[in-house]
């Protein structure tokens, strides 16, 4: 089943001689519990395309579909609950918020929703994560990968049906990487999440079930691997 659509997505930025065309026309289907790598060189139109799909930028024309709703259309207030319901959004450099603990990191995303955090789901989270020992230290007290776990945990703890990672493994080991990428997994078939990652690495990329490569601010090739 379709999850997510995009049709004839364009994003321009500036004008005039300054005009730069990031995405030229971006037709994409995804089948929810589909994990998709997203290739590509630099300033190809990867995280332009990230970043419209979670709302945090203005298409220029197009449409985005998610569980067909248009969400081009959303005004900030129904974005801002689209972001924090049904996605979760790891970047390369973690995100977390300083002043607060491990913890209280993860769990923002739900208590910002005056909600009850699901202590079985979390329990789960940090233990498959290995972060069980910190959950009271600061996000600046941990290493690169540490910092990681907690931002995948932040973004699962509302078991989203989307998760976006733009470059997760892009500052992380070997190993790191290969962990990363294998709780992403699980992750995908424990709760039938649709994963789309963002990344340069080609064995991170063979890990998913189909690999989009862009050039220019076009898809040229399109690859289902398993």
């Amino acid at each position: 089943m379709e999850i997510l659509k995009v049709m004839n997505l364009k994003k321009i930025y500036g004008e005039g001689e300054i005009k730069v065309e990031a995405l030229k026309g971006i037709n994409l289907s995804i089948e929810r519990g589909q994990m998709v790598a997203i290739m590509g060189p630099s300033g190809c139109g990867k995280s332009t395309l990230l970043n419209l799909l979670s709302g945090v930028d203005a298409i220029t024309s197009g449409e985005i579909k998610v569980d067909n709703t248009d969400i081009s259309n959303l005004d900030e207030n129904h974005l801002a609950l689209y972001r924090r319901r049904q996605l979760g959004v790891i970047y390369q450099f973690f995100n977390l918020i300083s002043n607060l603990s491990v913890e209280n990191n993860i769990k923002l995303p739900v208590l910002m929703d005056d909600k009850n955090v699901d202590q079985e789901h979390f329990d789960d989270l940090i233990k498959n994560l290995g972060i069980e020992s910190k959950l009271k230290v600061f996000p600046d007290k941990l290493s690169g990968g540490q910092q990681q776990r907690v931002a995948i945990a932040k973004s699962l703890i509302y078991k989203p049906s989307i998760i976006l990672a733009d470059e997760p493994t892009g500052n992380l080991d070997k190993q790191n990487a290969r962990d990363i990428i294998e709780i992403f997994r699980l992750s995908n078939l424990k709760y039938n999440q649709t994963i789309i990652i963002v990344t340069h690495d080609e064995e991170v990329a063979l890990s998913a079930d189909r690999i989009v490569r862009m050039e220019d601010g076009l898809i040229i090739s399109d690859e289902v691997i398993r």
